[in-house]
């Protein structure tokens, strides 16, 4: 596997020292995440400088809520280019994921980002199984779409993974939310609101995260 994960870090390097920024400005990212009614403080929010002789602090309500939501996002260097989410009792399936390509995502990048569809979308998304299925992967080909290679067990190299959905869950953390409306209003509040900038730098630390699995022959990047 880390192997693998070289192999397709070193192929994607290769394409981006032969096309530079045009290959990065072409790349289209999305992947799924569930939205809780509650999500708990993580870790890392709740760290705080203490005595060893300090009680320890209390915490209530630790536990992550039942109700959630279940959110596609794609972006590219420019921000968000589709925000959907699933019917309750739907689960991502080929045929779900397929249509979801076929009916709202080629619309939304004709809107939204005039060109790209001529001069090609580069679609880069992980290696789930409603992903990466027969049906899947003839929409694709349908759609004219070419798919980045993605290593299996990779989230550090997915920018969904490791430059959004962290920090949306962030900051919804310890928010109560009553009903799907409100976390939806939530989230989309946050990825209107969330800087421009932000979304170019995720998809420009694409090549350092890819040198950096090179050197480490494979390991995990953090």
């Amino acid at each position: 596997m880390k192997e693998r994960r070289v192999d397709v870090c070193q192929e994607l390097l290769c394409r981006y020292e032969a096309d530079g920024e045009a290959f990065l400005q072409c790349i289209v990212t999305g992947d799924e995440t569930w939205v809780h009614f509650y999500e708990p403080e993580r870790k890392r929010q709740s760290m705080e400088w203490r005595h060893t002789s300090s009680p320890k602090p209390k915490k209530v309500w630790v536990q992550r809520s039942a109700s959630k939501v279940m959110l596609t996002f794609f972006w590219d260097y420019n921000g968000p280019i589709l925000e959907h989410y699933m019917p309750r009792g739907s689960t991502v399936t080929s045929a779900t994921y397929s249509n979801l390509l076929r009916e709202n995502l080629k619309p939304a990048i004709r809107q939204k980002r005039r060109g790209l569809l001529t001069t090609g979308v580069c679609l880069f998304h992980n290696n789930a199984r409603p992903h990466t299925a027969t049906a899947t992967v003839s929409t694709i080909e349908e759609l004219r779409f070419e798919c980045i290679p993605h290593p299996p067990y990779s989230p550090d190299l997915a920018p969904s993974d490791f430059h959004v959905f962290g920090p949306l869950k962030d900051a919804l953390s310890r928010t109560q939310f009553q009903d799907d409306d409100e976390v939806r209003s939530a989230v989309h509040e946050w990825l209107r609101t969330h800087p421009k900038e932000s979304f170019s730098r995720g998809i420009y630390a694409l090549v350092k995260r890819w040198l950096k699995c090179t050197e480490l022959e494979g390991d995990y990047v953090e």
